[in-house]
């Protein structure tokens, strides 16, 4: 049986944060309309869909302690065995994600709002929920597939640990932020200050 991978909790987060000289790295892998939304100074984002091309780079440049960042933890645990595969084993994941950091009063900085993707999954899938079971009462059986769909697509999702409606909505023009990082130019390079309060 594996061993458990390594999580961490908002206090401890907060704790290193507040930790002079602390070699923490703080990397979010929500995508970049997510982080400009809400994210924790200092930290970076490589959204997760790219992590996995970049992970060399990544490995030369992120800090000895790396905490991984999402909105509830799913994508951070992802990104966690993405490293895995590609032998860093120095992520963490922050347990509850940046929701938790912020119930337990670490300080975030807020940008344009936006709603976090797999809340926008779920408005999606129960629209075409309701869209399918009044068409197919009102209009034609027929629409009752659509209901169909949107289920066996929520299954398939929970199989599979992945979702291709979320990877879809993240495309969509209202969850681009103004200005698209440079994800990896904004990292320095390992043993350099992590931590600023600027980003």
């Amino acid at each position: 049986m594996n061993a458990p991978l390594p999580t961490i909790n908002a206090d401890e987060l907060k704790t290193l944060l507040q930790t002079p000289d602390s070699s923490v790295a703080v990397l979010d892998v929500r995508t970049a309309g997510e982080f400009e939304a809400v994210h924790i100074p200092g930290s970076y984002n490589i959204p997760l869909n790219l992590l996995s091309e970049h992970a060399d780079e990544v490995k030369r440049k992120l800090a000895k302690q790396v905490v991984l960042v999402c909105q509830s933890g799913n994508r951070a645990t992802q990104a966690q065995q993405c490293l895995l595969d590609f032998d860093i084993d120095s992520g963490s994941v922050l347990a509850g994600g940046i929701a938790a950091f912020e119930q337990a009063g670490g300080t975030v900085i807020r940008g344009a709002q936006r709603w976090a993707l797999d809340r926008q999954m779920r408005m999606t899938a129960g629209s075409v929920v309701l869209l399918g079971l009044a068409g197919a009462k009102f209009i034609n059986p027929k629409f009752g597939y659509l209901a169909a769909a949107i289920g066996g697509g929520l299954v398939f999702s929970a199989l599979r640990d992945s979702c291709p409606m979320i990877s879809a909505l993240a495309v969509m023009p209202w969850n681009k932020p103004k200005n698209a990082p440079s994800f990896l130019a904004d990292i320095p390079n390992a043993g350099q200050q992590l931590r600023d309060t600027g980003k």
